[in-house]
C-alpha cells in the first residue's frame, strides 16, 4: 500500500529511485548533501510511512517498485481504516447496499470508488481528523476525486445494526434505497430473496 505524497517527496523518490533502482540499498547520508538534516528526517520518515521506499534489517533502505508504488495508490483503505475508528458511524445509501447484498453490487473501482457514511454533526471534526490523518480524501454531503473517497452525511441521531464488521444503515432503509433506483434492481432482488421482501 502506497499513499500520495506531497512534491518534495515524489522528487526524493524520484533520485534515490534514479540512482539505486529497487535492488540497491542506500542510507539516509544520501541526501547529507542536498537538504537539511532535519528536512532529510522529514523526507525518510515521509517515504517510509507512505510506502514509497522499505526499511532493511540493515537499517539501509530500498525504493519499492515504481509501478507497485502507482498501483498502490488506488487500493481500497477505507473498510480497513474504519475498524479504528473511535466514533459510531453507519455505512448509507450506495455503500450500505453493497454491505447488505454481501457484495453482489459493487460500486467501485479504481477509478471511483466513494464510501457513504452518516456520522453525528457534533462528530464531524473527529471524522474530518480522522480521514485526514489517514490521509483519504472526504467531502461533506457531496463531493468526488479520483480514486478512494469518503462522502460524510452528518446528523443529528445515528442508528445502525453491525453487518459483516462494519456499522450500517438498518435493512429496510437499505432496501428501500435499493428499490428507488433501477440500476440497484439485482441487489435489491438479491436482498429480498435473502431477507425477505420489504413492507
Amino acid at each position: 500500500m502506497t499513499i500520495e505524497i506531497p512534491q518534495y517527496g515524489l522528487k526524493a523518490y524520484a533520485l534515490l529511485f534514479s540512482k539505486h533502482g529497487t535492488h540497491k540499498e542506500f542510507r539516509q547520508s544520501e541526501l547529507d548533501w542536498i537538504v537539511s538534516v532535519s528536512m532529510k528526517k522529514k523526507i525518510f520518515s515521509l517515504l517510509l510511512r507512505s510506502g514509497w521506499i522499505k526499511k532493511q534489517p540493515s537499517g539501509a533502505y530500498l525504493c519499492a517498485n515504481p509501478s507497485d508504488a502507482i498501483k498502490g495508490l488506488l487500493e481500497f483503505r477505507v473498510p480497513e481504516i474504519m475498524k479504528t475508528a473511535e466514533k459510531d458511524y453507519a455505512f448509507t445509501r450506495l455503500s450500505a447496499v453493497e454491505i447488505w447484498s454481501d457484495f453482489s453490487y459493487v460500486q467501485r473501482g479504481f477509478e471511483k470508488s466513494p464510501y457513504f457514511i452518516k456520522v453525528l454533526q457534533k462528530d464531524l471534526k473527529y471524522w474530518k481528523e480522522f480521514f485526514n490523518k489517514n490521509e483519504i480524501p472526504n467531502y461533506v454531503e457531496s463531493g468526488a476525486t479520483i480514486g478512494e473517497y469518503v462522502v460524510l452525511i452528518p446528523v443529528g441521531r445515528l442508528s445502525f445494526e453491525e453487518k459483516s464488521g462494519f456499522k450500517v444503515e438498518h435493512l429496510k432503509e437499505t432496501m428501500q434505497y435499493a428499490k428507488s433506483n433501477e440500476i440497484y434492481a439485482y441487489a435489491s432482488e438479491y436482498m429480498d430473496n435473502k431477507y425477505g421482501a420489504s413492507e
